[in-house]
């Protein structure tokens, strides 16, 4: 059986969300790791997810890459596509969630694609075209002072009037609540009048999974993973999925260390509940800016630290040290110079034995796998919503959870290891 639904996503910790999603959804999945190529073999996977690098990269290499992966996903046999971004709309006026969707839908030559990064689960909502974290606007909460991408507005039709070709134009929670016939009728009514995009409210996993079943025809959706929810249920009903196998805890040895780059709110809370109780070293900027060898001291004092405990490495700091962080080496290259110690790091930390790990950011994720030269992961349980554990497919056994900064309770760090341990 082919490939049936492809999806694209522009991080690496958005990829495993929306994996996990499918999985949890009864389906086969393999995340790939940047643009695949033609010797890339995803066994019988029924979904394939690209992780690219591509929020916060120029446009045009976003654009690129996105239809690099779209061909690639074609080719493999999927019909409908899913691009897939931060349930947080993770991108300014000037960002690439826009332009991607604008190429996408060129390429598969469609004039309408659903926009619906709500999740629910974890506290993303959209109620007239407005996006919430939790009982907050968007704009009002911590996401505002995002190092990258600070999200001050929280009006979809907004952004993604400013950042597309497209017009947008809104599909309110009353039709959303009424079902997918009523979704269809606003749809049609939209695409009569010229719009482009629809931003669909949602405030339920229910709204997402009539949402799902009103683009069972479309052949690109666009959206948090959330919007997955419903879209296997179509697969299924077309007779095109047999059943999945379960997922499998990852089943590997070694030691166990956490890497943080996120700022968010809520991985500095979690590198918080763990300071007390393990070996934790913050990474300083001012020192790597200066060409010291902060990269060998780490490996040395990881390696001199007890075995019978995770350690913890991070770059993560509160807003007001990332603003003097900022303007004292440059936003673009101030989180460059952390990404990339830190992917020296972990290469060196999984040389030396270090094989369950844990990742917190989509920016540091990123450079953490690509440093260690993954290509792709299998999916497996759920350690919270949206991060499951995976395992590095072929090469030395490897288990990542890879976090979205935003994702996970207090104690997510050590609820990580537990579910590992107990598989």
């Amino acid at each position: 059986m082919t490939v049936v639904l492809g999806a694209i996503a522009d991080d690496f910790t958005g990829a495993t969300d929306l994996a996990n999603t499918l999985v949890k959804e009864g389906m086969r999945v393999v995340q790939v790791i940047g643009v695949p190529d033609a010797d890339t073999d995803v066994g019988d996977a029924q979904a394939v997810v690209v992780a690219l690098k591509s929020r916060t990269a120029p446009v045009d290499q976003a654009v690129g890459q996105s239809l690099q992966a779209l061909d690639w996903l074609r080719a493999q046999g999927a019909e409908q596509i899913l691009f897939k971004y931060c349930s947080t709309f993770d991108s300014t006026e000037r960002g690439n969630i826009g332009p991607v969707t604008d190429a996408l839908r060129a390429a598969l030559d469609t004039d309408f694609a659903l926009v619906c990064p709500a999740f629910p689960a974890n506290g993303r909502t959209i109620y007239q075209g407005h996006l919430f974290v939790g009982d907050q606007l968007l704009s009002d909460s911590p996401m505002k002072n995002h190092p990258l991408t600070p999200m001050q507005d929280a009006n979809l039709l907004r952004l993604m009037d400013a950042q597309s070709e497209g017009r947008a134009g809104l599909i309110g929670l009353g039709d959303v609540m009424a079902g997918p016939e009523a979704i269809l009728a606003r749809i049609a009514a939209l695409r009569q009048a010229g719009i482009n995009h629809g931003i669909t409210d949602a405030v339920r996993d229910e709204d997402l999974r009539h949402i799902g079943r009103a683009a069972a025809r479309h052949v690109l959706v666009t959206g948090g993973s959330g919007i997955a929810m419903g879209l296997p249920d179509n697969l299924r009903a077309q007779g095109r999925l047999d059943p999945a196998t379960p997922t499998v805890t990852p089943k590997v040895a070694g030691r166990s260390v956490v890497f943080a780059g996120s700022c968010s709110e809520a991985t500095r809370g979690q590198i918080a509940a763990v300071r007390d109780l393990w070996p934790v070293r913050k990474l300083d900027v001012d020192r790597i800016a200066a060409g010291q060898d902060v990269v060998g001291e780490v490996l040395d004092w990881a390696g001199a630290q007890p075995s019978n405990a995770p350690i913890l490495i991070y770059g993560s700091a509160d807003p007001e040290e990332v603003r003097r962080t900022q303007e004292k080496h440059g936003v673009a290259r101030a989180g460059q110079m952390v990404e990339d110690a830190l992917g020296r790091i972990a290469t060196g930390l999984h040389a030396s034995g270090f094989a369950r790990m844990v990742v917190a950011g989509g920016e540091t994720s990123g450079a953490v796998v690509s440093a260690l030269g993954v290509t792709a992961l299998r999916i497996g349980p759920e350690i919270a919503t949206g991060v499951p554990w995976t395992e590095a497919v072929g090469g030395t056994p490897l288990a990542l959870a890879l976090k979205s900064g935003n994702f996970g309770g207090p104690a997510f760090f050590q609820e990580a290891f537990a579910v590992l341990d107990q598989g």
